[in-house]
């Protein structure tokens, strides 16, 4: 409280500044400097930053569309997200929420569920109404997860020994908010790394663990942040990944298919088909890239974008291929009554059923082998030819998941980071997810997932719990051990919303 040391004339000013950092407050962003940088921080606070502004400005009769404010938000400060929201419904605005997290939705006044699946699997209207008749919706997937009807299950038993296992020690972690603290984490093991929003989570793991482990085993990567040194069995371990939420290519001719593979045995294929032999068609036929079979006028992409120099870009369909990217003379050449516009066209689930029939073609048990690993992290719903462009962060960081599991050579040892995988994901994909994770593991890697989604902090092996709040406050090890004995840390904020929610029972 300032205002016992200013005059009356600032005390108006003075009232605006302190109202305005209060809802920063309000929507957990306590712990961000007022120098920070707007282009250090991350799309969820961006949104949060956004939305203390539109509180600020105190409009009514609005409408705010929000796309999942939780993101980068922990348990521990969702009520304050959900608070804020209420005040702006009560100022007489509408709010619709694009969002997965649990306590908003059951917060929510009125709930539209859309589903049952995903992309070409979904697009109806699954549910509509109040929570408390949510379990009227028999079809939802939503209403079965937040009913108990489905769930995603504990693990058998916790594979972390504190007696013994292999491990990577760092010393005197200094980074950013971090108080020169010691962290070891076990190799063959999930590990969440946990704590409040600002509590030095990516200071640890994608500031000095993945550069550090990146230039000591592969001899490459950004100078890491600082610390003492990191040592432990590092002869354990070959490589070392990270799985994040960046585009896996920006053009309109990258695709899920291309990037995992899949497409080079797709246009192989066809250029096994007769009519491609009697043509001399090579597999590069039926590329995007190359000229030759794409369509000369749009280049492959299916699109004409025509650049207008005072307003946004217009992108037209191609009126040569009428959006189909091919020559007309390559869509003759079918396999199995398909051509390769149709077989970009189909979704992953579709393409690996087609080609999962024809069992006496190498090729074909080949291309759906790999599809299906795609179906393994959830994505079956998204179309072989989708633009890359076009893909969410979740969906991408996926697809990279899926190319490591395809590419993973037999008795190699990675340890993959992955950084809050559940954005945008449904309790259904989390599911999917965590078993995608745990493949990587049981063929003997390491998992290391920063996270504050319960579902996945409930799954794991061992839990680093840093804080125990955010900025200044922050940077220190509040807990490590199992989730129950996580769940018994008076101290932890994730502890204890472990504990009230029921997700994990205390250990005795």
């Amino acid at each position: 409280d300032w205002s016992s040391d200013v005059c009356s004339s600032d005390l108006r000013i003075l009232k605006e500044i302190i109202s305005r950092l209060e809802f920063l407050c309000d929507v957990g962003l306590h712990y961000i400097t007022l120098d920070r940088l707007s282009s250090t921080l991350s799309g969820g606070e961006s949104q949060r930053i956004n939305l203390a502004t539109s509180l600020g400005s105190s409009l009514t009769g609005s409408l705010y569309i929000l796309d999942e404010p939780s993101v980068g938000l922990h348990t521990r400060d969702t009520h304050r997200l959900i608070n804020v929201l209420r005040k702006l419904r009560d100022l007489g605005n509408t709010v619709i929420v694009v969002e997965h997290d649990e306590e908003i939705i059951r917060a929510a006044d009125h709930i539209i569920d859309i589903g049952p699946e995903a992309g070409v699997f979904g697009g109806e209207i699954m549910f509509e109404g109040a929570i408390d008749d949510l379990c009227k919706a028999t079809n939802s997937l939503t209403a079965k997860y937040l009913t108990g009807e489905m769930e995603i299950p504990l693990p058998k038993r916790r594979m972390w020994n504190p007696k013994s296992g292999a491990g990577i020690t760092i010393h005197g972690a200094r980074m950013n908010n971090l108080k020169n603290i010691t962290v070891k984490i076990p190799l063959y093991l999930m590990t969440v790394v946990t704590g409040v929003s600002g509590s030095g989570k990516s200071s640890l793991i994608k500031g000095i663990l993945y550069p550090a482990l990146a230039q000591t085993l592969l001899d490459q990567g950004e100078k890491p942040g600082e610390h003492d040194y990191i040592d432990g069995d590092l002869k354990m371990l070959d490589g070392v990944e990270i799985v994040d939420q960046n585009p896996i290519g920006t053009s309109t001719r990258s695709n899920p298919v291309s990037y995992i593979k899949a497409y080079d045995d797709i246009r192989k294929l066809f250029a096994d088909q007769q009519l491609s032999r009697q043509m001399g068609y090579t597999p590069g036929y039926f590329s995007f890239n190359t000229d030759g079979g794409r369509c000369p006028e749009c280049q492959g992409e299916g699109i004409i974008k025509v650049e207008m120099q005072f307003m946004a870009d217009v992108t037209l369909v191609c009126e040569s291929c009428q959006g189909r990217r091919f020559k007309d003379e390559t869509l003759e050449v079918k396999y199995r009554d398909k051509n390769i516009y149709d077989i970009l066209n189909m979704s992953v689930d579709e393409a690996q059923a087609f080609f999962g029939e024809d069992v006496k073609n190498n090729t074909a048990v080949k291309i759906a082998q790999k599809l299906s690993v795609l179906s393994q992290v959830g994505l079956g719903y998204i179309k072989l030819g989708q633009p890359s462009s076009t893909l969410s962060g979740g969906e991408n960081q996926r697809i990279k998941l899926a190319s490591f599991l395809l590419s993973e050579k037999s008795g190699q040892h990675t340890m993959f980071i992955f950084d809050e995988p559940t954005t945008g994901l449904h309790f259904h994909d989390i599911k999917k997810l965590l078993a995608a994770i745990n493949a990587l593991i049981d063929r003997g890697n390491t998992a290391v997932v920063i996270e504050h989604d319960p579902e996945i902090i409930k799954c794991a092996d061992y839990v680093i719990d840093l804080g125990k709040e955010g900025g200044k406050e922050g940077g220190n090890i509040v807990f490590a051990g199992t989730p129950e004995q996580l769940a018994k840390c008076k101290e932890s904020y994730t502890g204890q919303y472990l504990r009230e929610s029921g997700k994990v029972h205390p250990a005795k």
